[in-house]
């Protein structure tokens, strides 16, 4: 009797696997509104740095249009991006500290990357209001992909395509309403070693991104 009931109930889940929800991981993202958002002389004034944040979550289509505007696909056919990047290196890659886990996102994919599971939203900042915003971006250089600089010309590069990712969230946020700040004070090494980098992989900084109390 007992084998009966596992069969039927083997049977269900193949039938009806939406009983058995598989367990999320990978999140994708969906395809950004190009139509949204203010005219740039009106963004470029509105421009500016907040460090207060609702706990609500982003919708869909605000994490989809701001990973893109940070540093999305924008050409194509060659690759390139919103943001950019000295020699065409793209070391910076942008961490996602959401409330369900650490996640990468995949330019390439358009795509969110399940790294690590969990909320840890705490540890992508010192300052209290990091761990109830819905959103912290943790910004990572690979020196690896800075061939033919020398170690000085790394610590300089990354500083500099950080900025400008950091800058495009900046005027994405003001465009659609949105809080953001960005911040020095983060434990890099805690960080490094929480979210399993390599060597080679260096913690920039963070960029908070929430909507307004």
């Amino acid at each position: 009797m007992k084998k009966f009931f596992l069969s039927i109930l083997t049977l269900l889940i193949l039938m009806f696997p939406a009983i058995c929800p598989a367990q999320e991981t990978d999140i994708q993202l969906s395809k950004p509104d190009m139509s949204s958002g203010k005219l740039l002389m009106t963004v470029l004034n509105e421009r500016s740095s907040h460090r207060e944040f609702s706990d609500r979550e982003l919708s869909p289509e605000h994490l989809s249009g701001l990973l893109w505007a940070a540093c999305g696909i924008n050409r194509a056919e060659t690759g390139k991006r919103t943001a950019p990047s000295a020699m065409n290196w793209q070391d910076v890659q942008v961490y996602v500290f959401l409330k369900k886990g650490i996640y990468l996102y995949k330019e390439e994919e358009h795509k969110l990357v399940l790294i690590k599971e969990g909320d840890h939203r705490a540890s992508a900042g010192s300052q209290a209001f990091v761990a109830g915003a819905p959103v912290n971006l943790v910004y990572v250089s690979d020196y690896n992909r800075m061939t033919k600089a020398t170690e000085s010309d790394k610590t300089f590069y990354s500083g500099i395509n950080t900025g400008f990712i950091s800058q495009n969230v900046y005027l994405y946020c003001a465009s659609e309403g949105l809080n953001t700040v960005v911040r020095a004070y983060i434990d890099r090494d805690a960080v490094h070693k929480l979210m399993n980098l390599k060597p080679e992989q260096h913690v920039v900084v963070a960029q908070t991104v929430g909507y307004k109390p």
